[in-house]
C-alpha cells in the first residue's frame, strides 16, 4: 500500500513547482506567496473550509464551485485564484496545505535561503524572530525564511523544522519524555 503522506508530498511538490514557474514568469513570486499565506490562514481558521479540502465526499463540481466562490470572496485573483480552480477541478484540494508548504520552500531556495517552519506556543516578537533567524543562519550557513505557526497546545518552547531536520524544544515534548522516564523508574 502506498504511503499517503508521500503521495500528497509528491502531488504538492509538482503543483507548487508549476505554480512557482508561473509566478516566476509573471514576476509575482512574492505576491503569490502572500496570497498563499492568506489562504493558509483562512484554512486554519475555518473548520468548514478544512472539511471541504480534505473530504472525498464532495464531488469535483461541488469543490470547484465552492473554491471559486471562496476565491472570489477572499479576493484571490490572477494566478492563485486560477490555480485553486485548477486544483479543485483535478480533485487535488487535499494537497493544498502541502502545496503551500512546498511553494514556500521553492521560493526560499530561489532566493538562496533555507525555509524553516516554526511552531510556537505564542506569537513571537520581532526581536525573537530576528534572534531565531540568526541562530538558524549560524547552523545552516544560509539566510533563513521562517514561517511561524502558533499552537498553544505545545505549552512553551519551539518546534523548528528545517528541511528533513526537526528540533523540538516544546514543553509538551519535555513533559512527555519526563512522564515516560518516570514510568520506567516506577
Amino acid at each position: 500500500m502506498a504511503d499517503t503522506s508521500s503521495l500528497i508530498s509528491g502531488v504538492a511538490e509538482r503543483y507548487a513547482s508549476s505554480l512557482f514557474d508561473l509566478a516566476l514568469e509573471a514576476k509575482s513570486e512574492t505576491a503569490v506567496a502572500e496570497e498563499l499565506n492568506r489562504l493558509e490562514s483562512l484554512i486554519d481558521s475555518s473548520e468548514d473550509l478544512k472539511r471541504l479540502i480534505v473530504s472525498p465526499v464532495f464531488s469535483a463540481d461541488d469543490q470547484f464551485k465552492a473554491i471559486s466562490a471562496i476565491a472570489d470572496k477572499a479576493g484571490f485573483t490572477g494566478l492563485v485564484g486560477n490555480f485553486l480552480r485548477v486544483v479543485a477541478k483535478n480533485r487535488r484540494l487535499f494537497a493544498v496545505p502541502g502545496i503551500i508548504r512546498a511553494y514556500r520552500i521553492i521560493e526560499a531556495q530561489h532566493r538562496g535561503e533555507v525555509s524553516a517552519d516554526v511552531t510556537s506556543a505564542r506569537v513571537l516578537t520581532g526581536e525573537q524572530e530576528k534572534e531565531l533567524k540568526a541562530a538558524l543562519k549560524s547552523v545552516t550557513g544560509k539566510d533563513v525564511a521562517i514561517h511561524v505557526t502558533v499552537d498553544p497546545s505545545i505549552m512553551g518552547g519551539l518546534i523548528v523544522k528545517v528541511g528533513s531536520r526537526q528540533i523540538d524544544t516544546s514543553l509538551r515534548s519535555k513533559l512527555s519524555t519526563l512522564k515516560l522516564a518516570l514510568k520506567e523508574v516506577g
